[in-house]
């Protein structure tokens, strides 16, 4: 009779909790209604009686765009004539000429940047350093680079006009060229680090990448690659199922990768390795840092949950969502936030709280102190909230504030195009350097275009002036905020000589460029990269290399094995 009444108690509660749900979920659903009636009377009312004409298409847009920035940044919605932007974001193709283009502050127009090699742009012609004058007759100047875009792209096989100023060329030029389908490689460039190191750069995580990864590991191997270090420095992420299979590639079938969790089950997955590994026992350096996110992280971190790979970098972005995208009625597509992700450990990486956002807008950041504990499969501790963090940090310089500037500005890109124009020829990337006499010509050069900047701490400075006349201590400290000021002036010719060995990196990278590509310029890169210094230095110390993935664990007796 008991065991009766427990299961009768059991049932009631059940019943009881089914009913509360289902009242809950019809409220929720009679509310939702009302809104969209309130909604939809405004917009009526504001139809017929608004003292202008109103634009419905451009108002409830903005209506849309509104509604989901309350919810998360990954929540958008595509109309049918932006559907190609996120076409190309899933499958790293478009439609178009193949070039890099940015906005040249100084002749207030879109410069093109780097032509893709073999590329229509390259096939036609055009160069780093061309500014677009108009596209099929239509001037392009003060227009924003993605109007630009725009206008560059379109389908397959169509002609457009552009018409271009090249510096060190009277008058103008124009170019017919065809626009061909693009396609941005996943992988920007693998080779040998040394005789038995691998490296990989992955930018995306776009359709098939998986498959070039493979390539990249099959052929490196036939190289005499016994180690392997793969950078996800930079890459935003992309398709999940890409970098389950990416991982795959390391480690054995049956694994469970990632689980993911959401409101319907439809969003509830569990992606698990289904093939053999190319190599599971092969050491492996990831390389991450604050741009790595999403399918990045899911990789770093599966990894490092495993004990499959040291990471290496700075603490990843912190992206634990997942989306879905969903046809709308009408056209156009909405990527949504469907789910979160668990990797191996069972933690979820995402930094950012969308659910309670700051009365300025923000979300607010999950700090370290609420953050749990889990364990890799050999015990290491790791935590959830706030992105992957790396085994190991090495110590790198912050960006300067005139170096910044310098990125920012177009000086340093001008001077490049005009050294290109004297100098059919430079040095290979890996041995090419920027000798005292450039650069002297590039700091005169600098002091011609009139470039200046400002240092943070000068703006501190300022409103510190202003906080100290506001509470009425200016005459006390007035002597000791004069001599400050002075220190603290910004004095260009000084610091180009302080910061000319990394000055000079920004300009030899620059100029490669326009001469060997980026892929030149990533082989450039790789001399000084201390992220890669000490891949290298940790894939070839066997000892260490055990030590960071495997700690000794306390024997029975209490002593250390």
């Amino acid at each position: 009779m008991k065991r009766i009444s427990r299961i009768l108690l059991t049932a009631i509660c059940i019943a009881i909790v089914s009913l509360q749900s289902a009242k809950a979920d019809e409220q929720h659903k009679l509310q939702l209604s009302r809104q969209l009636s309130i909604f939809n009377s405004i917009v009526k009312e504001l139809n017929l009686f608004y003292v202008d004409s109103i634009m419905p298409e451009k108002m409830i847009e903005k209506s849309i765009s509104a509604m989901l920035r309350s919810l998360d940044p990954y929540t958008i919605y595509y109309s049918e004539e932006e559907s190609d932007e996120l076409k190309m974001m899933t499958t790293g193709k478009y439609a178009g000429i193949g070039s890099i283009i940015r906005y040249h502050t100084d002749k207030k127009t879109t410069v093109l940047s780097e032509p893709y090699e073999g590329m229509p742009a390259h096939k036609a012609g055009l160069q780093a350093g061309d500014l677009i004058i108009s596209i099929d007759g239509k001037p392009v100047k003060e227009m924003s680079t993605d109007s630009v875009s725009n206008m560059l792209r379109g389908e397959p096989g169509t002609n457009l006009m552009l018409e271009i100023e090249r510096p060190g060329k009277k008058g103008t030029m124009t170019f017919r060229i065809e626009r061909a389908s693009i396609s941005l490689p996943p992988i920007s460039y693998y080779g040998m680090l040394d005789s038995k190191t691998g490296y990989i750069i992955l930018d995306s995580f776009t359709e098939e990448c998986a498959k070039e990864m493979r390539k990249a590991v099959v052929d490196l191997k036939k190289q005499g690659a016994e180690s392997f270090v793969i950078d996800l420095r930079n890459n935003g992420g992309g398709l999940l199922n890409e970098a389950v299979e990416i991982v795959n590639l390391f480690v054995p079938k049956g694994k469970t990768i990632v689980t993911t969790k959401g409101k319907i089950k439809q969003s509830n997955e569990e992606y698990v390795t289904r093939k053999e590994p190319i190599d599971e026992a092969c050491p492996l350096a990831i390389l991450v840092n604050g741009q790595s996110a999403s399918a990045s992280e899911i990789l770093a971190g599966a990894l490092q949950d495993l004990d499959r790979a040291v990471i290496i970098g700075s603490r990843t972005f912190g992206k634990g969502l997942v989306q879905s995208s969903r046809g709308v009625n009408g056209g156009g597509v909405l990527k949504l936030t469907t789910a979160k992700y668990y990797i191996p450990s069972g933690r979820c990486v995402q930094a950012l709280d969308y659910s309670h956002m700051l009365e300025d807008g923000r979300s607010s950041r999950i700090p370290d102190s609420l953050t749990t504990v889990f364990h890799t499969a050999a015990g290491r501790e790791v935590r959830d909230g706030g992105g992957i963090r790396p085994d190991l940090e090495p110590k790198t310089e912050e960006l300067s504030t005139l170096l910044y500037y310098l990125l920012q500005d177009m000086a340093m890109f001008d001077f490049a195009t005009e050294f290109k124009l004297k100098n059919d020829t430079i040095a290979p990337a890996s041995e090419f350097n920027i000798d005292d006499t450039t650069y002297s010509e590039f700091c005169e050069y600098l002091k011609s275009k009139n470039f200046s900047y400002d240092l943070r701490s000068v703006k501190m400075l300022g409103d510190l002036k202003k906080m100290i006349e506001f509470e009425g201590l200016g005459n006390v400290v007035k002597e000791e905020l004069k001599a400050l000021e002075e220190k603290l002036n910004a004095d260009l010719g000084l610091s180009l000589e302080h910061f000319k060995k990394d000055i000079k990196d920004l300009l030899a990278d620059e100029i490669i460029k326009r001469y060997h590509g980026q892929k030149g310029s990533i082989v450039y890169s790789l001399r000084e990269d201390v992220d890669i210094k000490e891949a290298c230095r940790i894939l070839n110390d066997g000892d260490e290399y055990r030590k960071i993935l495997k700690p000794a664990l306390s024997n029975k007796t209490g002593k250390q094995e």
